[in-house]
C-alpha cells in the first residue's frame, strides 16, 4: 500500500498539469453538492416586528423614483434585508397592531426557507390587523413576551412610524421606566418628516378618502376606554377636505421610546444604514452550526486552474506580457 501511494505521488509529481486539472475538477464536483462542516460560530436570530396599522398606508416614501406607502416601502426593505443575510441566520416575523404583536412563525433559517419568508413578507398589509389603534408602549411588553416564547434568544427589530393612536396624554401613557427587556433591540423609523394624509380603504382595498383629524382628538379617559374595549379608531366617513389627519415619522418620539426601553434607533430610509445597524447588534448566541464550504472549494479549484496555466514556461509568459505593455524593451539582435 505504501509503495502504491509513493508511486501515485511520483506520477503526479511528474504530471503536474494532470494533477492540477484533476484536483480542480474534483473540487468543482464536490462544490456542486454544497457540502457543510460544523464550526463554532455566532448565531444571529432576529424577530422582525412590522407595524401594519393604518398610518403605515400613508404615501410619503419613494421607491424607484415613485411615491409609495410606508407599508410597501417596509416590504421592499425587508426583502433586501433577508436577501443580504448570510446562511445560518434565523428569523421570525411578527405583526403589530393595537396593543399586541402577533407571531407568524418561530425562527427559521433564511437560506433553506428563503422563498417562504419572502412570500410571507410580500403579503403583509393593513387588512391583517385586528385593531385600528396603535399603542407602541404596550407593544414593548407584548414583544418582550414573544421573545420569551420563541425557545431561543432573539434580537428584536421593530419597523414602525412611531404614531400613537389615540394620541398620548397623562391618562393613557404607559410608564416604561422599569422596562428592562429592550436591551439589544433596534427600532427602525419608517416615514418622512414631511408626512401626508392617512388613506382610508374599504375591505377590498379601495380608497374611500382620508382619516379626519377629529378621529384622533379623543378626550382624556375616553381613549383608554376605546382602546381597551373597541380597539379601533373612529370609523366615521373618511373626509376628502382640509380636515384630513396628516401623519409623519415621529422620530423625536421614537428616539425617546428607544431610550426608555434601552434599545437603539435608526431611520429606515436607506437599506445600507439599516443593514449596518442590524449587523452591529450582538449575536443571539454562540453555538455549533453548519457552514457551507462550496465557495471555498470553488475558489481553490480556480487557483489550481491558474497554477496549471502558469506552469507552462511562466518566465516566458511574463516577459511576453511585459513586452506587450511596453514595460520591458526587447534588445536588438
Amino acid at each position: 500500500m505504501k509503495h502504491r501511494l509513493s508511486a501515485l505521488l511520483d506520477y503526479l509529481k511528474h504530471h503536474r498539469d494532470f494533477a492540477l486539472l484533476g484536483g480542480a475538477g474534483l473540487l468543482l464536483l464536490l462544490a456542486l453538492f454544497r457540502p457543510t462542516v460544523q464550526v463554532q460560530r455566532d448565531i444571529y436570530t432576529y424577530l422582525l416586528v412590522v407595524d401594519i396599522t393604518q398610518s403605515m398606508n400613508t404615501v410619503d416614501m419613494t421607491l424607484d423614483g415613485k411615491p409609495v406607502s410606508r407599508n410597501i416601502y417596509t416590504r421592499r426593505l425587508l426583502h433586501n434585508l433577508i436577501s443580504g443575510m448570510p446562511c445560518g441566520t434565523r428569523v421570525s416575523v411578527a405583526l403589530f397592531a393595537g396593543t399586541n404583536a402577533a407571531l407568524q412563525y418561530s425562527p427559521i433559517e433564511v437560506c433553506a426557507n428563503f422563498n417562504a419568508i419572502q412570500d410571507n413578507i410580500e403579503h403583509m398589509e393593513w387588512r391583517m390587523a385586528w385593531s385600528g389603534n396603535s399603542r407602541l408602549r404596550q407593544a414593548a411588553q407584548s414583544i418582550a413576551h414573544l421573545t420569551r416564547t420563541l425557545g431561543e434568544p432573539s434580537q428584536v427589530v421593530f419597523f414602525t412610524d412611531g404614531e400613537e393612536a389615540p394620541r398620548l396624554h397623562a391618562f393613557n401613557t404607559l410608564d416604561l421606566s422599569g422596562f428592562q427587556e429592550g436591551k439589544g433591540w433596534l427600532i427602525v423609523g419608517i416615514g418622512s418628516e414631511k408626512g401626508a394624509p392617512i388613506p382610508k380603504y374599504d375591505e377590498n382595498n379601495k380608497l374611500l378618502g382620508y382619516w379626519s383629524a377629529e378621529s384622533f382628538q379623543v378626550q382624556p379617559g375616553v381613549a383608554e376606554i376605546s382602546q381597551q374595549n373597541f380597539g379601533a379608531r373612529d370609523s366615521g366617513v373618511a373626509l376628502l377636505d382640509s380636515s384630513r389627519q396628516y401623519s409623519k415619522l415621529d422620530e423625536e418620539y421614537l428616539l425617546k421610546y428607544a431610550e426608555e426601553i434601552g434599545s437603539s434607533y435608526v431611520r429606515g430610509d436607506g437599506i445600507a444604514r439599516v443593514q449596518s445597524a442590524i449587523t452591529s447588534l450582538k449575536p443571539a448566541r454562540r453555538d455549533m452550526a453548519p457552514m457551507e464550504i462550496h465557495r471555498i472549494l470553488a475558489a481553490i479549484a480556480g487557483l489550481l486552474l491558474i497554477a496549471a496555466y502558469f506552469s507552462h514556461h511562466p518566465w516566458r509568459l511574463l516577459r511576453r506580457l511585459l513586452h506587450r505593455y511596453g514595460i520591458l524593451r526587447a534588445h536588438p539582435g
